[in-house]
């Protein structure tokens, strides 16, 4: 059996930062869970570009008897989204060494930070609402939703040829949803059925009209005297968010790194020893960037 060392308890204590930090992080994410997500475990810096494929559209061709085939030439699509974020959350712990005799300790320390790396990534990801003009933006400024506008925001990425078995989303801020719920279908069981019921009880709105409904209190606002709300419905083919691997510290320096990586997120954890305030400083960090992939695939809705 290995002998116990502090290189080896110093790693033991980053691997354990780096498997809470992923879980905590996706729990905390809303529009992160809704878009398309590009991950690859590559080493990349702040300012690289990737390049992420958009399929060609192509054409019908009917074929006459005895004609031959018309060969076409499709372009493929391309979107660059640049890793233009480099976001972090440092805590220190006094005495590292009581984190693993007492997980819950980790958790009071660790779920601020992720939580602060999702809202950044959220409030990133509903910025990109100013890319959807493609379709026209439906609803009215600063005038509560209503079932006309919802429908109306599902017929537009209907005739924008949205492929009919991918899953819409919508999301809007708190006050839209409130409104939501507060629409007059919702309030009679014989019309709304289970949905009105799970509205009135749970305050869950589900799934209306071919969306699946969230709210997030980072959905964008403008203007001062007329504030505009800026909710988003959109597929997950709309937007993307790219996230790379950052480099390992260099070696002597007396960090510790570890990834934490679950599904398509990545992020890094580095311990380092901080003899100012004799403790355990630890790093979480993720190296990204977003964008909208496909226009017509989103549409503004103003409230």
């Amino acid at each position: 059996m290995a002998a116990i060392t502090s290189t080896n308890v110093a790693n033991a204590i980053v691997k354990l930062v780096a498997a809470d930090a992923l879980p905590a992080l996706v729990g905390n994410l809303i529009m992160g869970n809704l878009v398309n997500r590009d991950y690859e475990p590559v080493l990349a810096n702040a300012g690289d570009t990737v390049n992420v494929p958009i399929p060609p559209t192509m054409v019908a061709n009917n074929i006459l008897e005895g004609n031959s085939v018309q060969t076409q030439n499709p372009s493929l699509g391309n979107a660059q989204i640049v890793l233009n974020t480099h976001v972090e959350a440092t805590f220190q712990i006094p005495d590292v060494t009581k984190v693993l005799a007492v997980p819950d300790l980790l958790k009071i320390y660790m779920q601020p930070s992720v939580a602060a790396i999702a809202q950044r990534i959220e409030t990133d990801l509903l910025s990109l609402y100013a890319g959807f003009t493609t379709n026209t933006a439906v609803g009215t400024p600063a005038t509560p939703i209503t079932e006309a506008v919802i429908d109306a925001a599902e017929t537009s990425l209907f005739l924008a040829m949205v492929p009919p078995n991918e899953q819409k989303y919508f999301v809007v801020n708190a006050a839209t949803y409130s409104a939501w719920r507060q629409i007059p279908l919702f309030n009679e069981f014989q019309n709304a059925g289970e949905a009105g019921l799970l509205a009135l009880i749970d305050g869950t709105i589900g799934k209306f009209k071919d969306f699946y409904v969230f709210r997030s209190q980072f959905v964008q606002q403008t203007g001062t005297t007329t504030v505009t709300t800026h909710n988003m419905a959109f597929t997950r083919s709309a937007i993307g968010l790219v996230i790379r691997r950052l480099p390992q510290p260099l070696p002597g320096t007396g960090a510790i790194a570890e990834y934490a990586e679950l599904g398509n997120f990545g992020m890094r954890v580095v311990m380092s020893y901080q003899p100012n305030t004799l403790a355990q400083q630890f790093t979480v960090d993720a190296l990204y960037g977003c964008g909208v992939l496909r226009n017509s695939a989103g549409v503004q809705v103003y409230t």
